[in-house]
């Protein structure tokens, strides 16, 4: 296949005894949409810094389409837009001075690539933003709508978008997602770390979590299901059946006529149990992203 967008082989980084990044090996495809999920501290933003080439690792090494993040910073960059959870800008010019500013240097940079300045107009009016005002005037969410644009006017290969959308007020994070959408679409490659995660559920084809500086799981929604229990809800008219030795369930709530309960492995214990009892209603649902997340961190993420 043709290069990874992202790939990553034992990249590591300590500041003293701390490893902010352990041994991180880690493959996005091109045309990928991949969620990077942890706390605060986990090594999300260390890991992007080190793709970016900002900081050096310790050990191991990371590539950007087959370019070293170290040896080949330039090049790697022609091929990738970043936006950042903070938006530092030049506060005496306007947003449409700075969306031109930062469209001609990443056209130098991408030898001869241009903004797609229909594209450019199309965003600006999806953000609902007011290029002509100064930089200094804008909200945060107002500052943050400008790196956006500038970075997916650009139609770059690789998107990594680190706490994308801080700031942004609900109708505008539609925006966002309809717009990661269309990126996914055109084959772009998105790299998203978020820690909303209704928004990486929704986006992303497979989800990375971190913890202390470890990728402790990769894979789609459907293939990290195992982290967490399904939750089961009943509703009798007659006696309620005692559930809790029932191989598999746990965390059993009565609540008047309906028990609640969650469910790990084979339900066909649970079912037996419930078909000998007066059942009116049965509703049953896998554990959301967030409780993936929760069961893998606990209670105290």
């Amino acid at each position: 296949m043709a290069a990874w967008a992202i790939r990553t082989e034992g990249l590591t980084k300590r500041y003293g005894d701390v490893a902010a990044l352990d041994h991180l090996d880690l493959e996005v495809a091109p045309g990928e949409v991949v969620g990077y999920l942890g706390p605060n501290g986990a090594g999300k933003t260390t890991t992007i810094r080190l793709l970016l080439g900002l900081i050096s690792p310790t050990g191991g090494r990371g590539e950007i389409f087959g370019l070293d993040c170290q040896r080949q910073p330039v090049q790697a960059h022609r091929r990738l837009a970043y936006v950042p959870g903070e938006a530092n800008l030049w506060p005496s010019l306007t947003g449409a001075e700075t969306l031109r500013l930062l469209g001609r240097a990443w056209g130098r940079r991408g030898s001869g690539v241009r903004v797609d300045e229909a594209y450019r107009d199309e965003l600006v009016a999806r953000f609902e933003l007011d290029p002509g005002k100064k930089v200094r005037a804008y909200s945060k969410g107002n500052r943050q709508k400008v790196i956006l644009i500038a970075a997916l006017m650009t139609r770059a290969d690789l998107l990594v978008l680190d706490e994308p959308t801080s700031g942004l007020d609900p109708l505008m994070e539609q925006a966002f997602r309809g717009s990661v959408r269309e990126a996914r679409d055109r084959g772009q490659t998105v790299f998203l770390s978020s820690h909303i995660l209704s928004e990486v559920e929704a986006l992303c084809d497979r989800v990375g979590i971190l913890r202390q500086g470890k990728l402790v799981e990769l894979g789609t929604l459907a293939e990290m299901r195992h982290l967490s229990a399904l939750t089961v809800e009943a509703t009798f008219t007659g006696a309620i059946p005692d559930l809790s030795g029932v191989p598999g369930v746990s965390s059993v709530q009565v609540d008047g006529r309906v028990v609640r309960c969650q469910v790990r492995g084979p339900v066909a214990p649970l079912l037996k149990a419930l078909a000998a009892a007066d059942v009116t209603e049965l509703l049953s649902r896998e554990p959301s992203l967030e409780e993936l997340f929760l069961a893998q961190y606990g209670g105290g993420a």
